[in-house]
């Protein structure tokens, strides 16, 4: 984008119901504060929905819209913000030709938060980097095996984007402001949220070992690290031990010292973790989930899953489906 001196940019944003209301407002509100600090509209946007009328929000607040899709005037950009149950839309053929139409005109396509199966759905992600928020990566694989999925807080690929959602929808943005109106405006935007740094889209979503679990031992934080990087496996507590330069005995101590349990209780427990997100996101059968997350056997990971969340695997599907 060249810096803007002319008619402003048109946003339209789609928004699916149950879509999360914080990347949704961390999208729109640097726009105001871009308009306002330029003294001129910079943007303009409008609220749309597939038949035109509110939405509702994840978290119950609903939000009226100017138009139906059907209804919008192609727009430079089109942001489709959608979050809890993101496959409510799979195989939806008008929204999935209406994408696909609004991209051949030359607007530009992305996605908050789940709405990258959205994306996906209409064969825009094809061949380009996306990503999606960390705790539908799963079962965003699990349906689109091919595409090139990264944990980066947002990709910008050619003339479509995808964001992680949560806080990283305003770091987009202003990389969007700043590419667009310059980077001056995009900090003082910034500033404008007590927003000290920019993130970049090669930042990754999640926060490191050491700030998620409170120590600030580096040795232990690429312990952590290497286990939360095999978690479909049984813990090789020597070969990681080996890969950082500690003996088991000081791994041992380091673990009871700052996270209050032994690494293989604490690799267990990431373990049981990722098969609880796995039994409410995908499909997958309990005894696959078992496997995936490195147990020998399927009565082995239910005992295991019920000492910890004090209902069997089976039982919590049962629960998350109602």
């Amino acid at each position: 984008m060249a810096e803007s001196a002319g008619d402003p940019l048109r946003l339209a944003f789609l928004l699916v119901p149950q879509f999360p209301l914080l990347p949704f407002s961390a999208a729109v509100e640097p726009l105001r504060a871009a308009n306002r600090l330029s003294d001129r509209a910079v943007y303009t946007w409008e609220m749309t929905s597939l038949d035109g009328r509110p939405v509702v929000a994840s978290c119950g607040t609903a939000l009226a819209v100017q138009s139906s899709l059907a209804e919008l005037t192609r727009p430079d950009m089109l942001v489709v913000c959608a979050g809890l149950e993101p496959l409510q839309l799979a195989g939806d053929r008008r929204l999935r030709s209406s994408l696909k139409n609004l991209a051949r005109q030359g607007t530009m396509i992305g996605a908050i938060s789940g709405a990258s199966f959205i994306l996906a759905d209409a064969g825009l992600l094809a061949g380009r980097r996306c990503t999606i928020h960390w705790e539908y990566a799963d079962l965003f694989r699990l349906h689109y095996p091919r595409l090139e999925l990264t944990q980066d807080i947002y990709v910008v690929d050619g003339n479509v984007f995808t964001c992680s959602g949560g806080t990283a929808a305003l770091d987009m943005m202003l990389h969007f402001i700043g590419e667009h109106c310059g980077f001056k405006l995009a900090l003082a935007v910034a500033d404008q949220f007590i927003h000290p740094r920019i993130r970049q889209h090669g930042d990754h979503q999640r926060m490191g070992a050491h700030l998620r679990y409170r120590f600030f031992n580096p040795k232990l934080a690429e312990v952590v690290r290497l286990m939360e990087d095999a978690l479909g496996e049984s813990l090789d507590l020597q070969a990681i031990t080996r890969h950082v330069g500690l003996s088991t005995r000081q791994v041992e101590r380091l673990f009871r010292h700052h996270i209050g349990m032994p690494p293989r209780q604490f690799h267990l427990q990431l373990r049981l973790r990722r098969s609880r997100t796995l039994l409410l996101e995908t499909p997958h059968a309990v005894r696959d989930i078992a496997l995936e997350c490195g147990f020998v056997s399927t009565s082995h990971f239910c005992n295991a899953y019920k000492r910890t969340f004090g209902r069997t695997p089976s039982a919590e599907r049962q629960k998350g489906s109602r």
